[in-house]
């Protein structure tokens, strides 16, 4: 297996483990009434402690970090914090659907930066690699339904910001591997400040007011909300945030983050498997769009 087909398929598993977060997310907000903020908050601190305690056992070594990285580190947790709480706030302003749009604006802007940073390869493929991937994330998620495009400045700017702070992301987990940084030790760190954050944003007293985060970081969870809330934590965040930033060992970030792109297709096929949602045509439409994207990279890579 190459270096790149070894990237795709560490890539495209993690994003499959991650499409299921939307699945978790809703059901927890809608049945339990959880503030965004603070699902994200128990999302975020879970992980680390989950992680935290594996490399206790098996790997103390992993705790030691030199201390140039200290400040990386710290700036990978905040803009994780960050991306947290903007794409919360998309959703509530745009809806589900737009917002899955515009935060995979993504796709461009990673590309853009990528080659500004790293001097990655920008051609005319991946521009319509992207092209195409956005095109089938309207069509999967319907917001080719111009009712959902209401007359929102600050929505539309929030969600094209939630992109932006998606790509800076990306961008920093191929940072992690240039410095070749122990995966699950930035985890711990990053995810760890990412949740102290997350618990000051909760004790804004606007964002309090508004809905999105919660003065209480306790939820109020019957057993059966503690396992769901687990089960987001371990499966779709600590599995499909550690692949996808692992697949940055092998994969250009811009095409990693073409890749992520397809969750919107692989929630639909949860959704039809789990929740007996049936498919329309524009979605097996938009689904096609996309894995033709992840598929003429993949062969324009292979000719160079």
């Amino acid at each position: 297996m190459s270096r790149a087909t070894k990237g795709y398929v560490i890539a495209i598993v993690g994003v499959a483990f991650w499409s299921s977060s939307a699945i978790l997310i809703s059901y927890l907000v809608g049945t339990y009434h959880m503030a965004p903020l603070q699902l994200a908050f128990w999302r975020d601190a879970l992980v680390c402690a989950g992680v935290a305690a594996g490399l206790f056992v098996a790997r103390r070594s992993a705790f030691q970090l030199p201390g140039r990285n200290v400040r990386f580190l710290a700036a990978y947790g905040l803009v994780l914090s960050l991306f947290n709480s903007i794409w919360t706030l998309a959703v509530k302003l745009d809806g589900a659907a737009v917002a899955t749009v515009l935060v995979y604006s993504s796709a461009g802007f990673t590309a853009l930066l990528a080659r500004w940073l790293y001097a990655e390869r920008l051609g005319l493929p991946k521009v319509v690699a992207v092209i195409l991937s956005l095109g089938g994330c309207v069509l999967v998620s319907g917001a080719y339904d111009l009712n959902m495009w209401r007359v929102n400045p600050l929505g539309i700017t929030v969600g094209l910001l939630s992109g932006l702070l998606f790509a800076v992301y990306s961008l920093m987990g191929r940072e992690n591997e240039r410095r070749q940084l122990d995966s699950w030790s930035s985890m711990v760190f990053s995810f760890g400040l990412a949740a102290v954050l997350l618990l000051f944003y909760n004790h804004i007293p606007l964002l309090a007011a508004s809905g999105i985060a919660s003065g209480n970081p306790v939820p109020v969870l019957p057993l059966r909300g503690w396992l769901v809330l687990i089960t987001l934590a371990f499966v779709p965040t600590l599995l499909g945030y550690g692949l996808y930033n692992a697949s940055m060992k092998y994969l250009p970030v811009s095409t990693a983050n073409l890749l992520a792109t397809s969750e919107p297709a692989m929630t639909a096929v949860q959704a039809y498997l789990l929740l007996g949602e049936r498919w329309t045509t524009p979605q097996l439409a938009g689904s096609a769009l996309i894995i033709a994207a992840m598929v003429f990279v993949r062969l324009r890579e292979e000719q160079r």
